[in-house]
């Protein structure tokens, strides 16, 4: 249950990015097949953005809601990176535009949650800011609003807003810092928890090695040092021979008949007060498999354990005091 927002979604969503840009060619047919196999899987959820493509995701969405109208599915997406990170930016005018833009993307007249997309840090002292959400949401432009985060301490002062409805931050196997104090702060406040880059983009997939090469339009070859956006949301801003390293290692304790993606995925599920995961697909074969995860059976003790020491040894003095 997504408490603030006010309505219930499968733990296991979609994040659409990949349907947009960032993440190598995919044709319309085929980021529809990810779609429709996604919602066929039991997904109601679905993340965008308003830069994903330059709004190619969110039109993608827009053909699933018309020719699907009886899914159920909730759209989700966030606003705020069309302009330089600049707080001045964050804007009721620029708000409104975006929102517009949005709107008429995604072919609704009131988008069910936007959020906005890894704001600066000044936006969140700005009460105008969130004078305004709230203001959209009067006006039926948006139902609920929330924040994308990049950092823990950003988390924490976007619970703190009485209005938030939600949360996105990078939480995964190589990213345990969010358990410490950001998921125990919005499971008192009430506030969601979606869980984004749960297989730090792709890597704890267990597909890849030393030799894997990405595609030149493909965040995780033109983004390795961020050189385009913040470095955590390519690979959890982890180096990739070290997540190699630790992917091989959890690789021991994932059980029988499990892929390791779902065993991922399952750790994510597993946290309290997250409220939806947001795997990204690029095929109705990994659409499925991921949302097959809510199905598995809880980690054992032994696992979570495993995840942990992992985490403490190859990963902690990487990625821990960073965000």
């Amino acid at each position: 249950m997504l408490e603030r927002v006010g309505r219930s979604v499968g733990v296991v969503g979609l994040g659409a990015w990949q349907l947009g840009a960032d993440w190598g060619e995919i044709g319309d047919e085929d980021a529809a097949a990810v779609l429709d196999a996604a919602l066929d899987a039991g997904v109601t959820f679905i993340d965008t953005a308003d830069v994903y493509g330059d709004g190619r995701s969110e039109r993608s969405c827009a053909k699933l809601l018309a020719r699907r109208p009886d899914a159920g599915v909730m759209i989700a997406t966030k606003m705020g990176r069309r302009l330089p990170q600049l707080a001045e930016n964050y804007s009721r005018e620029n708000f409104l535009a975006w929102n517009d833009r949005s709107r008429q993307n995604l072919g609704v007249d009131t988008i069910d949650l936007v959020q906005l997309h890894c704001p600066p840090a000044a936006v969140y002292d700005d009460d105008a800011v969130f004078d305004t959400l709230d203001e959209m949401v009067a006006d039926g432009r948006i139902r609920r609003y929330g924040v994308s985060v990049e950092t823990c301490d950003e988390a924490l002062a976007a619970i703190a807003r009485p209005n938030v409805a939600s949360i996105q931050i990078i939480l995964n196997c190589l990213r345990l810092k969010p358990l410490e104090q950001v998921l125990p702060a919005a499971r008192e406040a009430g506030v969601a928890i979606i869980a984004r880059v749960p297989l730090a983009s792709g890597l704890l997939s267990g597909r890849y090695d030393e030799h894997t090469t990405f595609a030149a339009d493909d965040h995780r070859n033109y983004n390795r040092h961020g050189e385009a956006f913040d470095v955590g949301e390519t690979f959890s801003g982890v180096p990739f021979d070290v997540g190699l390293e630790a992917v091989r290692r959890l690789a021991a304790v994932v059980p029988a008949g499990c892929a390791m993606a779902q065993f991922a995925l399952r750790w994510i599920i597993d946290q309290p007060g997250v409220s939806v995961v947001i795997p990204g697909a690029r095929s109705p074969d990994q659409a499925r498999a991921n949302a097959a995860s809510a199905a598995l059976s809880n980690l054992s003790g032994e696992q979570l354990a495993a995840v942990a020491e992992i985490y403490d040894e190859l990963i902690r003095p990487q990625v821990h005091g960073r965000w």
